[in-house]
């Protein structure tokens, strides 16, 4: 049986990162609606069937992050979901927290709750052969925010998230994610990416948490999305690597950024552009949600016709995902598609 630090490493195997398609009922509407169909339990299993069946998806992706729902879900066939994954070599995994929450006494901070019962959720989610699970913490930036104390109450729940998903035999991806909503500029988002780090590996080396056995799922360091200056590829990567080269532990296997609502392209082509800029002692990978589902999304419009072009749009950003990973993306791949 694989441990969990080999867990960790096949997941940021060479040229392959993780699908994020573990969106909540209210998240999955929301996308449905921008394509004018409803979220029923039978369009979002003939949704996440269209993923998981695409032709070659292993190329690119070694794991995907299920909803509760997707875990225990069959597919049209029978099939359960998470093992038309799992024959293909592709780990499942599972969002175990519960969403953000406002934190009492500080205005505009949240904290994500979830911690309850987790434990014997953990047990279910091992017995139904998830390898890993996932934890969100939602950072916003604003006048007087993130306070201080968001930061730390944050990490003390990632860190105890991690701690009883190594318990239960999973391997965490610890999210702290700084959101890029805001009109502040990259050196703002650099300095709470800063900080966030600082706390959540201090966080975790006070539970106990084994780093060779988990993955880290940060943002990018990233202007906000209404400030005038919208930041290259090369200074993202050059802003990005300068923070986690000073906070995040070279044990650590793998970081798997998050595209945080960056277009598909621009997740991308700064995903190259970190890995063109050498040196760092983690595998660079990603785990992304729409930057990988968005195109597909789009082409499927909740029509069975439309299944083959949805399936070949996904393959086509898993497959500039695995040239980015290598640093050999070129925005020509993209133009020509």
């Amino acid at each position: 049986m694989s441990t969990l630090a080999d867990i960790a490493q096949a997941l940021v195997a060479p040229g392959k990162g993780i699908l994020a398609a573990d969106e909540s009922h209210p998240t999955i509407a929301k996308r449905f609606m921008s394509i004018g169909i409803t979220s029923t339990e039978e369009r979002r299993r003939d949704y996440r069937e269209l993923l998981f069946r695409t032709e070659g998806l292993e190329v690119g992706v070694s794991g995907v992050i299920l909803f509760d729902e997707t875990l225990r879900q069959d597919a049209a066939d029978g099939t359960p979901l998470r093992e038309l994954l799992m024959n293909r070599g592709i780990i499942p995994g599972i969002k175990v927290d519960m969403g953000a929450k406002e934190l009492a006494f500080h205005p505009g901070d949240k904290v994500t709750e979830g911690l309850d019962g987790l434990r014997d959720r953990f047990a279910q989610y091992a017995a139904l052969g998830a390898g890993f699970s996932k934890w969100r913490a939602v950072i916003t930036i604003g006048e007087g925010i993130p306070t201080r104390f968001c930061l730390q109450a944050n990490a003390h729940a990632l860190a105890r998230f991690a701690a009883l998903s190594q318990e239960a035999g999973l391997v965490p991806v610890v999210e702290p994610e700084v959101i890029m909503k805001g009109a502040h500029r990259i050196e703002r988002c650099e300095d709470v990416t800063n900080a966030a780090q600082e706390e959540v590996f201090l966080a975790l080396d006070a539970h106990g948490v084994a780093l060779e056995e988990m993955l880290l799922k940060p943002n990018m360091v990233v202007p906000g999305t209404k400030n005038e200056h919208q930041a290259g590829a090369a200074e993202v990567a050059e802003a990005t690597m300068r923070c986690f080269l000073r906070h995040v532990p070279a044990a650590v296997p793998g970081v798997v950024f998050l595209s945080g609502g960056l277009d598909d392209v621009t997740a991308t082509q700064n995903l190259n552009a970190l890995n063109r800029v050498g040196g760092a002692p983690w595998e660079l990978s990603f785990s992304f949600g729409r930057a990988l589902q968005a195109p597909a999304l789009k082409a499927w419009a909740g029509q069975e016709g439309n299944v083959e072009t949805a399936q070949a749009a996904l393959r086509h950003r898993v497959r500039c995902n695995h040239e980015a990973r290598y640093g050999r993306y070129e925005d020509s791949m993209d133009a020509a598609a």
